[in-house]
């Protein structure tokens, strides 16, 4: 029976992908929805995107922008070396690249060039790296940065009292858009979790693999959840984005 599972934030860390994708006995009948955030950290940002690239050939795939992948979509266009970039794992991107051909390059710019910010199914579940701030939905964000940048919707469903019905007046209006919404961007071991985190009906899936985390998958209808190993375990001679937390 085909999945549909859903992947948060990996940031360079392609061993650990390799490692909980076959932990989740991922085939290809599986649909896969990446929530961004694919590069910057560890040091296999580039072959993170060959390994999305060739996963595309063969199964069901979104792949879903992040601000990170806003940065090294830049730098692949026209060499832009953002220095909040550089600060947060820019480094190790691009060095990740220092044996890839103009060509491959150019492939890479189009896989980012042609990611959606937010993916929303049949079944009202929205899929989008941070968030969004118009009562109205996504689709009438007036500041397309807020797809990837904003951390209120989190918050918001965080701070929501679990026991207000969804009926009344003062539940959040942009939850009731959508049965479930999926997101990354704010690392979940932030708030001392190590596993996905559920508020509302809000499903943080980015559980500090950029960090000292792990990477997370889910089955998006059973709820079960793989992880990888702690990443630096796979990196011992690297720092990550340990600096930056």
């Amino acid at each position: 029976m085909s999945r549909t599972i859903v992947i948060g934030d990996i940031h360079g860390a392609l061993a650990a992908l390799t490692q909980v994708m076959a932990r989740a006995a991922i085939t290809t009948s599986d649909k896969l929805i990446f929530l961004g955030d694919y590069v910057d950290g560890w040091p296999e940002s580039a072959g993170v995107i060959s390994l999305l690239q060739e996963i595309a050939t063969r199964q069901p795939c979104i792949f879903i922008k992040g601000n990170h992948d806003v940065w090294c979509e830049e730098w692949l266009r026209d060499a832009t070396e953002n220095h909040t970039w550089l600060a947060h794992g820019g480094l190790e991107t691009i060095s990740s690249y220092s044996h890839f051909s103009p060509e491959a390059k150019k492939a890479h710019l189009h896989f980012f060039e042609e990611m959606p910010y937010y993916f929303i199914d049949d079944l009202r579940r929205l899929f989008i790296h941070a968030g969004f701030t118009s009562m109205q939905g996504p689709e009438k964000e007036f500041h397309r940065p807020f797809f990837s940048w904003d951390r209120s919707l989190w918050e918001t469903a965080l701070g929501l009292n679990p026991a207000l019905p969804k009926w009344d007046l003062y539940y959040p209006k942009r939850l009731r858009l959508f049965e479930e919404i999926y997101i990354g961007h704010t690392p979940t071991i932030h708030y001392n979790s190590s596993i996905p985190m559920f508020a509302a009906n809000v499903c943080n899936m980015d559980t500090g693999a950029g960090f000292h985390g792990r990477l997370s998958m889910m089955d998006i209808n059973s709820k079960q959840v793989w992880q990888s190993d702690e990443v630096p375990t796979f990196y011992p001679n690297d720092m990550g984005r340990k600096l930056y937390r």
